[in-house]
């Protein structure tokens, strides 16, 4: 604590500034000002003002109430700089006015700080115990910034400032995630110019003791996908397992986004089944997108290659990923496999959607197999399926053109059962149809 003398001298000072002022006036700070706002200062005497109130605090007390305070906060470091005479930083107010010029993105300031090591390290063996928090801080501030050689910068500080030289996995992480967002692929793969360069960084890491983590890994596989290196994301991903990390469904989604989005659906069915075959990939997953596209591509049969081997294990297999297999099986003429996907849908307990039901019901009818969509419908109802006047119309009309007068009228009783035909005049017209075999 300093004595009072300092603190008059400093309060003398405020009040000197005042009288050398044309005009002036007391201000009190808005209430509900947030403390990283860009306010004007408080005018120098309410800082004197302010000094005299608390004449008797100590500096770490003194500069928590000053920061209280959003308009006298741009004074801080004109008491508390490290070069300053007025009141001398501790390892309190050291780490509380690195917080504060972070958050107030005073970051030529901040860094004028942190280049002096916190008091309590000052003349002693070991390094500050909360070095750490305060760079992670400021680290973050930085980044937001887009100050990226000045984070950089930092961050060898850190490593140099620490007694075991080993910074902890997250604050990599920050870095390499910091320098991704503005698309600086250059720094973010800095240690990993090459494959095996990726390699020697992660081992390295985990030799002294800083773990990567999933993020760190696709971030870099990211990286690597975005400079179409994608023999090196590949070789990090099967480093990753090979290492004893798990993918999470982001490690899955960059792989095969990647790779379709060049056109390599095969290679990316090879490594998802690769994957699969390995137990890796996570549930969650979603396999949609890969199934759309090989379909849409007129590969189906791949498509339905990679479901049954997907399914098999339990990955990626949702009601959506299924649909589309169902269409684009349907539409590539494979009405059997069509049909299996369907039946191993509601053995599942999955109900498909109404379209997608109609659409398969109705090419199994135009393949002159109404019966046998006959049925499936019957199953899906089993199974909870709800079908539409248009379901009944789809097979009444392949009964009528197979000649089955007889199915198609249990069809139309059962239409008018459940309500479906809306008046004798439609039943009349269905009738009609199984009579004269409508084509």
């Amino acid at each position: 604590m300093h004595s009072k003398r300092t603190l008059n001298r400093s309060a003398t000072g405020a009040k000197d500034l005042l009288l050398r002022s044309e005009k002036t006036h007391l201000t009190e700070p808005t209430p509900d000002a947030l403390p990283t706002q860009s306010l004007s200062p408080a005018p120098p005497a309410y800082l004197a003002h302010f000094l005299k109130t608390h004449v008797h605090a100590s500096p770490s007390s003194l500069l928590r109430r000053l920061l209280h305070h959003p308009r006298l906060r741009p004074y801080d470091l004109h008491l508390f700089q490290p070069s300053s005479s007025s009141f001398s930083l501790d390892h309190s107010t050291y780490e509380l006015m690195a917080r504060s010029l972070a958050a107030s993105n005073r970051l030529d300031a901040l860094l004028l700080l942190l280049r002096r090591p916190c008091p309590c390290s000052d003349h002693g063996i070991f390094s500050c115990p909360r070095a750490e928090p305060v760079f992670r801080l400021s680290l973050l501030a930085l980044l937001r910034a887009s100050r990226l050689d000045d984070a950089e910068s930092l961050f060898e500080t850190l490593k140099k400032s620490l007694d075991s030289s080993r910074p902890p996995a997250d604050l990599y992480n920050i870095l390499i995630n910091g320098f991704s967002k503005k698309n600086r692929y250059d720094k973010a793969l800095q240690w990993t110019r090459s494959f095996n360069a990726a390699l020697a960084w992660f081992k390295d890491m985990r030799a002294k003791g800083c773990n990567p983590n999933v993020v760190t890994f696709n971030t870099l596989i990211s990286g690597f996908f975005k400079e179409k290196r994608f023999t090196e994301g590949i070789g990090v991903a099967r480093e990753m397992l090979d290492l004893g990390y798990s993918f999470s469904v982001a490690t899955c989604e960059i792989l095969v986004k990647g790779l379709c989005s060049e056109g390599r659906e095969e290679e990316a069915c090879d490594l998802l089944m690769s994957f699969s075959n390995r137990g890796s990939v996570p549930d969650g997953f979603e396999l949609f997108e890969l199934i759309w596209r090989l379909c849409a591509k007129g590969k189906a049969e791949l498509a339905l290659k990679v479901f049954d081997e997907m399914w098999k294990r339990g990955n990626g297999v949702s009601l959506v990923a299924c649909s589309a297999l169902i269409e684009g099986l349907r539409n590539a003429g494979r009405k059997e496999d069509a049909c299996r996907v369907l039946e191993r849908m509601l053995e599942k307990g999955m109900v498909p959607d109404l379209v997608t039901c109609n659409c398969l019901l109705e090419a199994l009818c135009d393949a002159g197999r109404t019966e046998d969509a006959n049925q499936l419908r019957m199953l899906a109802m089993r199974k909870g399926w709800e079908p539409d006047a248009v379901t009944f119309s789809i097979l009444v009309r392949g009964f009528s053109k197979e000649g089955r007068r007889r199915e198609g009228e249990i069809v139309v009783n059962e239409m008018l059962d459940g309500g479906f035909i809306a008046n004798i005049a439609g039943y009349n017209q269905l009738m009609k149809w199984l009579e004269n075999g409508v084509r």
